[in-house]
């Protein structure tokens, strides 16, 4: 056995020792642009859902790491399997049922618009017909402004970014998730949020297609921490 076949050899046997290592390890992708479930306080990414996931994980015996990304890239990353699931406010829609699987819902909560204090004419999401409305790239309420006819969506990469464009009146209404919204609302009060209202939508966690087994862990561990009163405890933490 020469030198260049025992160094390749050793670089594939450290290769391997280190995919094995790795190989219980769940990476959970999430952006931490959505406040109070995910967002950055002193480098680190915190809120109801990282504390959740980590519940999930103590209670499944699994140990997770945290992949930050946009929320647009999160099931694109799923399909391809650079992350293992997606613990980042995300509704279970049927569209996305198609290319991935979802656990148990975990939350519950409606899309609202925000505008200027002053703006009157605002009164439902069919009056916002005709105005330009901003929203966070991929999510629901994007897909929930495309289907009211005659809107200008523009689309942001972060909602903060949609607020920013509120704030300078660029845009005249922004349609998020009603906990985010409250959330923009106590930073920016000359805004407020409309009476306007959108139904109820689950958040779950996702799993890439027919992954059952880690899917089953998660709906397990779920359910014990809602028995337990672990789960109630978050909530009262973050809400």
């Amino acid at each position: 056995m020469n030198k260049i076949t025992k160094i390749l050899m050793a670089m594939i046997f450290v290769f391997t020792a280190a995919t094995t290592a790795n190989a219980g390890k769940v990476y959970v992708g999430t952006n931490s642009s959505f406040a109070p479930f995910e967002y950055k306080k002193g480098g680190e990414i915190v809120g109801f859902d990282m504390d959740l996931i980590k519940a999930i994980a103590d209670v499944a015996k699994i140990e997770i790491e945290i992949k930050d990304m946009s929320f647009d890239g999160l099931l694109p990353a799923l399909q391809m399997k650079k992350i293992d699931m997606v613990m980042s406010g995300m509704t279970a829609t049927d569209d996305r049922r198609k290319s991935v699987d979802f656990s148990n819902p975990y939350y519950s909560t409606s899309q609202v618009v925000l505008t200027q204090k002053d703006a009157e004419d605002i009164a439902s999401f069919d009056d916002l017909k005709g105005k330009k409305v901003g929203v966070p790239l991929g999510t629901t309420s994007d897909v929930l402004v495309t289907k009211v006819e005659g809107t200008d969506i523009v689309r942001y990469k972060q909602a903060y970014m949609a607020i920013l464009n509120l704030n300078n009146k660029k845009v005249d209404a922004v349609v998020l998730d009603k906990e985010q919204a409250h959330g923009f609302i106590e930073q920016n009060k000359h805004l407020k949020i409309n009476t306007a209202k959108a139904g109820e939508e689950e958040y779950s966690m996702a799993v890439g297609k027919g992954n059952k087994e880690l899917l089953e862990k998660l709906n397990a561990a779920l359910k014990v921490l809602k028995e337990n009163g672990t789960y109630d405890k978050l909530i009262k933490k973050w809400f």
